[in-house]
């Protein structure tokens, strides 16, 4: 029986106009070899396809907009679910399709004075960041976005469509908020909203040198930040420029406060740019202004345990060939306990070092993650494609995962970019 017989959707197969294309990851540094793409009409075409899949031996790598890709995908049928974009707000609650994008939720949720937990880009897909745990501008608030999750929709390794929640399935919801993809395939998600009446957000920008009056700014304003707040540091060099030097916040109240909370960094020269004001939630994408189309670049994260040391290392020589460093104040209810494969997150920063996909970037990114005061985890959605589930998650996480996995999916059906 051929794919195009067992979907309404649209199949793409090696050949096809377009393959080559449809079967590319976000990251296009990533190679993704694939035995055939599926775009699923809905729900009822993902059990179709899960059933063929078991019934011929092929195993489903799922990916609603090709975030976090690790190019494990050899021999797979990618399964695209961008087209199970539904969203319904009923009171604080969201019902999502697993293609909503965190830019289209917060949309939607703008328009009745709440918020989801976004991130810094609007395009990636609610459910995959779920899946990773999540973090969000509002973590420190808020906790994982994981942790926002009521319900799961899934299509299980039998082909059955059914609804898990922690009452209901107690080990695969706990699976789902964190541990990766690779236990069922995620059709839907419903999702705690959360009051947003006033939000301040926006980026400081300064040239180079104010990079150590900036970072000592930052270093003094966070020990004492509320959980509203939240301020990233970002030190820049793109090719061409000259660096420059960020921070980047977000509050969940008044503007006024805010400023009188961010009075260290009004307290030096007036940056080039100042976008700090009063937004809707809906906006929160614009603050880093990422690209909102795919590319190549190399990542990777370190949590860290000590701010102090990490940016004595991060200052003491330029960051070039990378193009990026950011370090992301965590701590808050993100600190607290969570029923989830991470659990609280102990470490109060994270350093997100970025670049062009080169062995010179992988180098240097090396060289700083040895010389950082790390503690050797990283969260889910930000492993990179040399990594693996086991660097994020505690051992005895890994342990219970792959329990779960041997019992849920005993043929390997699903194939998630990480497993445990």
């Amino acid at each position: 029986m051929s794919l195009q017989s067992v979907v309404r959707g649209r199949v793409w197969l090696p050949g096809d106009e377009g393959f080559d294309g449809v079967r590319r990851p976000w990251n296009l540094a990533v190679e993704q070899p694939v035995a055939a793409v599926v775009e699923a009409a809905d729900a009822a075409d993902v059990v179709a396809l899960v059933r063929h899949a078991a019934a011929t031996g092929v195993s489903i790598a799922t990916q609603p907009s090709g975030h976090g890709a690790s190019g494990r995908t050899d021999g797979t049928i990618l399964l695209r679910t961008g087209k199970l974009d539904h969203i319904v707000v009923d009171g604080r609650t969201a019902r999502i399709g697993a293609g909503v994008r965190s830019g289209e939720l917060q949309a939607a949720a703008a328009s009745h004075g709440l918020t989801g937990l976004p991130g810094s880009s609007p395009v990636v897909s609610v459910t995959g960041v779920a899946l990773g745990g999540g973090l969000s501008w509002f973590g420190r608030a808020f906790g994982w976005v994981a942790d926002s999750v009521v319900a799961f929709d899934v299509v299980d390794a039998s082909g059955t469509l059914r609804r898990v929640t922690g009452e209901s399935d107690p080990d695969l919801f706990w699976a789902l908020r964190g541990g990766g993809g690779d236990y069922a395939i995620v059709v839907g998600l419903e999702v705690a909203l959360r009051a947003a009446p006033s939000v301040v957000g926006g980026r400081m920008l300064w040239d180079a040198g104010q990079t150590r009056a900036v970072a000592d700014a930052f270093r003094s304003l966070v020990p004492d930040a509320p959980d509203e707040l939240t301020a990233w540091l970002e030190l820049v060099h793109f090719p061409g420029a000259e660096p420059m030097v960020a921070v980047d916040t977000t509050f969940l109240g008044d503007e006024e406060t805010a400023r009188k909370l961010l009075a260290p960094l009004d307290a030096l020269p007036a940056p080039m740019v100042d976008s700090r004001r009063t937004m809707a939630v809906s906006e929160l994408g614009s603050i880093t202004a990422e690209p909102t189309d795919p590319s190549p670049g190399m990542g990777r994260a370190e949590l860290l345990t000590s701010l102090d040391d990490a940016l004595d290392t991060l200052l003491a020589e330029p960051i070039a060939p990378l193009m990026a460093v950011q370090v992301r104040h965590l701590g808050g209810a993100l600190a607290r306990e969570s029923d989830s494969p991470h659990g609280a997150l102990a470490e109060p920063f994270l350093a997100y070092l970025f670049g062009p996909p080169t062995p010179a970037v992988a180098a240097r990114q090396r060289e700083l993650a040895e010389a950082l005061p790390t503690s050797g985890r990283k969260p889910v959605t930000f492993l990179n494609p040399e990594e693996s589930l086991s660097d994020a998650l505690p051992p005895e996480a890994i342990a219970r995962l792959r329990r779960i996995k041997a019992d849920r999916d005993p043929q390997g059906v699903f194939r998630a970019n990480f497993s445990a």
